[in-house]
């Protein structure tokens, strides 16, 4: 994306226009936007806001928000929303009390989103009240449950009631779901959150079960406690520490209370601000990494243990109870910055995604049951419902299924099975009714199981940084003994001596290092998210310093998740009746072509009503209503066409093209000495093709890899003549060049089969927030339809990287002259007090000089 347009005659640099909805800049040259819309999402939810008296949204909502990428997906499956409101009101009703369900949130970005959210509350029939801790990413409905049913009085005496044979609903046992007797039901109550749910999504806020990482207080909230105490103190601190500054005599009555509360104030800072640092430096010098909390604790130690003896000894020379307050306030301040900037981002994507719908089983006798799909064992048949996921490798049993496989081997065109042919794992249905399967394997051993196992990996170090640490350390230590020992024999006076040594490590506290270098990396995280790019992990700046290659995937990744119209303009032809047959055929409909169609009808707002009836589909051909069917066009490619009675009406040409302006965002990280390769499930043919526009060669481009084997290229593993490595089985080797080990590497993918290559890969980025399984591994996540986002982050870090130079070059040479002016005897705690906040602020003027061409 451009970021700016020129207009010729004038000379003036114009701004591209801004998407009505989110106000992100409008992709050049894409069929995805339109003139007023980055996307068809953000088309849909304007439109939505606006009929439903909404608008007040966009007077509250800030400048740029995430555009609306997940309101045009198919509705979710919301059963375990409907348990949940069960469990609820059962344990309502049995302790007498309103219901609640505590839920994590995707989609807040603004105070526009959290009133947004309350309204769509207040419209839903029986709704009672909820709070939104958006900060958390949370909300916490809160409704009355439906009433238990009265007591029917029985006629016969001599007859029992149902009533009085069995206990009411709520003094029943509740039964596991994987028993025959369920969980026995209760009325209905007017509130339905799954109903609110579905209502929240078409809004492009999507609602998952509460985890524990966003129910537990996050770090930068206690942060925030020590900042207030540290904050406090520090003023006491100065408070009575001023009157020595300003010359007050020795002989004054209560000049030793006020040199005590000093002590007793800076005491409190040291264990209240400074304790957060010497707990977590302790743990790194343990662990034996020279971590940034070292110079911190080793500064507050060293001037705390000065000023207390200057207390025992009462000798003001040596009290620093001032500084120390000060410098721990600065640096949880710094610390806090960089840790909330990090934890804003994570909580913008839902911690913990739903279990998957549980599937309906049947034994060998017919007996019908439910089980969740990890329990699925090899040999039992179970049904899967429209828009699942298969589980595991499953044989059809009857009729015929279309599957979507692009989320494990990256083939954006659906395919069709007939009974008795197997559907891998990972497959995804696209049918509108149940499926029926046989599983020829068990969870454990499907490739959805790896695909979505956790991998852990020890946190990125910084070895430049931790040299330095070490040097400094080092170097100031070294020069207080010299110091002090120099001027013990010269003087002989063991108190001005010692005076000396601590002189020299309070005027080299590492303001540059706590405070600003922290500052500079939570600026960088504010640039980068206001240009869609959304730092997860704090170690992410270390790893992209280190990146030499970024490999792509294809499908989703360097294309949009859906085939691109290539002719939209046929649509403006279309009579009405025409209109609506063409949106009740594509709207709800999983195939990746239809709902592309469908999100360009978006794009030109129709007012038509959808015709009336549910499609009927033919797997493999199409799907149909009345006289109207939408279907497949002859040949191998993805064309739709929409005929009547067998008459073409219109006929749809749809692309996999690469996202706006790729082929120059390619280019620009080509310049920045990045190589570029893409590794891709869909077949090599395709994808060559697919390459050759961006500039990139076959070598580059590889295709035809499952999951097992892109991992196995990117740790350098499979073999240049296509032979298997020893431990890859036979199908899973590539038969490309691999890459080299040494080689630090950035991959960036979409779905499922891309998780292996993620757990290989130095960083990680991605796309994709609503299909769980990457979000929750990647280091960053990127918004928009462009890949614009990429070289946002190599040009932030670049910019960071040299303003971390600068703070560096800086507190190098403050600290050889403030540590000369110690060592010589010029410094004492009227100066130190008066050059600290000089020193920070500087580094602070650094940042902010540094940072600017970020934003």
């Amino acid at each position: 994306m451009t970021a700016n347009r020129q207009d010729k005659q004038s000379g003036k640099t114009n701004r591209p226009p801004a998407c009505k909805h989110c106000g992100a800049p409008i992709p050049e040259n894409t069929p995805a936007a339109s003139a007023d819309f980055c996307c068809a999402g953000c088309a849909a939810v304007h439109r939505l806001i606006n009929e439903h008296g909404l608008a007040s949204f966009y007077e509250l909502k800030d400048q740029i928000t995430p555009p609306a990428t997940t309101a045009l997906l198919p509705e979710r499956d919301y059963t375990w929303l409907a348990d949940a409101q069960a469990a609820a009101e059962r344990d309502a009703l049995a302790h007498n009390r309103a219901a609640t369900l505590t839920l994590d949130v995707q989609g807040i970005s603004c105070a526009a989103c959290v009133w947004l959210i309350e309204r769509l509350h207040d419209k839903q029939p029986g709704s009672g009240r909820i709070e939104i801790n958006a900060p958390a990413g949370q909300l916490r409905l809160t409704w009355s449950p439906p009433a238990p049913q009265p007591e029917i009085p029985n006629p016969n005496p001599q007859i029992p009631n149902k009533s009085q044979n069995n206990p009411p609903a709520r003094q029943r046992p509740i039964e596991n779901r994987e028993s025959k007797i369920e969980n026995p039901p209760i009325p209905h109550s007017a509130f339905r959150i799954p109903h609110f749910a579905a209502a929240l999504q078409s809004y492009n806020y999507l609602l998952a079960p509460a985890s524990a990482e966003r129910t537990a207080p996050p770090e930068s909230r206690g942060l925030v406690r020590r900042i207030g105490l540290c904050a406090a103190f520090a003023m006491n601190t100065m408070l009575f520490t001023l009157p020595l500054y300003f010359g007050m005599d020795a002989a004054f009555e209560y000049e030793r209370l006020f040199i005590t509360l000093s002590m007793i104030f800076g005491t409190l800072s040291l264990l209240v601000g400074g304790g957060y640092f010497i707990s977590r430096a302790a743990r790194a010098l343990a662990a034996g990494v020279a971590h940034i909390d070292l110079p911190i604790a080793l500064g507050l130690i060293g001037s705390y243990a000065a000023s207390f003896f200057g207390w025992l000894a009462n000798d003001p020379a040596y009290i620093y109870f001032d500084f120390v307050s000060t410098f721990s306030l600065l640096m949880l301040i710094g610390r806090w910055a960089q840790t909330a900037a990090v934890e804003r981002n994570r909580r913008r994507l839902l911690a913990r995604q739903p279990a998957p719908p549980r599937v309906r089983t049947w034994d060998n006798t017919g007996t019908p049951g439910e089980t969740s799909p990890e329990n699925l064992r090899a040999g039992q048949r179970y049904a899967l419902g429209p828009g699942q996921v298969v589980p595991v490798d499953s044989r059809l049993e009857t009729g015929t299924a279309s599957m979507n496989l692009a989320w494990i081997n990256g083939e954006p065109e659906p395919r069709a099975y007939r009974a008795g042919q197997i559907i891998p794992s990972g497959a995804l249905s696209l049918a509108r009714a149940e499926t029926r399967l046989r599983a020829v394997q068990g969870w454990p051993d499907s490739l959805l199981a790896r695909l979505m196992r956790p991998a852990s990996r020890p946190s990125a170090r910084n070895l430049f940084f931790e040299r330095v640490i070490q040097g400094y350390l080092f170097a100031i230590i070294v020069i207080s003994a010299v110091a002090g020992i120099a001027w013990w024999i010269s003087t002989h006076d063991a108190l001005r001596s010692g005076a000396i040594a601590a002189a020299v490590l309070v005027v080299s506290c590492p303001c540059a290092i706590g405070l600003a270098l922290p500052l500079a990396d939570e600026a960088a995280a504010v640039a980068l998210r206001r240009r869609g790019v959304f730092v997860r992990v704090p170690d992410l700046w270390p790893r992209i310093a280190k990146i030499r290659r970024i490999v792509f995937d294809k499908t989703g990744t360097l294309t949009l998740e859906t085939p691109v119209p290539l002719n939209p303009d046929a649509l403006d032809t279309l009579a009405s009746d025409a209109r609506r047959a063409l949106l009740a055929l594509t709207q709800n409909n999983r195939h990746p072509v239809a709902r592309a169609l469908h999100e360009a009808i978006i794009l030109r707002r129709w007012d038509d009503i959808p015709l009336a009836g549910e499609p009927r589909e033919s797997i493999g051909h199409g799907v149909s209503l009345g006289e109207w069917e939408l279907g497949k066009a002859p040949g191998e490619n993805s064309d739709l066409v929409l005929s009547r009675e067998g008459n073409t009406v219109a006929h749809f040409h749809f692309a996999d093209l690469p996202r706006a302006n790729a082929r120059a965002e390619l280019d620009a990280l080509r310049a920045r000495a990045l190589d570029i390769t893409i590794l891709s499930g869909d077949r090599p043919e395709k994808v060559a093709a697919f390459a050759a526009p961006l500039g990139l060669s076959a070598t580059e481009a590889l295709g035809g890899l499952t999951p097992q084997a892109k991992a196995e290229w990117l740790s350098g593993r499979a073999n240049p003549q296509g032979e298997p490595h020893a431990a890859v089985a036979q199908p899973e080797a590539s038969p490309y060049p691999a890459n080299t080990p040494e080689t630090p590497t950035l991959m960036l993918g979409d779905g499922a089969n891309d998780s292996l290559a993620f757990d290989a890969a130095l960083c990680r980025g991605t796309p994709a927030i609503h299909n769980g399984i990457l979000a929750e591994k990647a280091d960053f996540y990127y918004l928009g339809h462009d890949i614009s986002g990429i070289r946002a982050l190599f040009e932030t870090d670049a910019l960071r990287r040299r303003t971390h130079g600068w703070l560096l070059a800086f507190a190098i040479s403050y600290n050889i002259a403030a540590i000369a002016f110690a060592a010589t005897g010029h410094i004492d705690p009227l100066v130190a007090a008066i050059i600290m906040p000089f020193s920070s602020l500087a580094t602070l003027v650094f940042v902010a000089l540094g940072m600017r061409r970020a934003f």
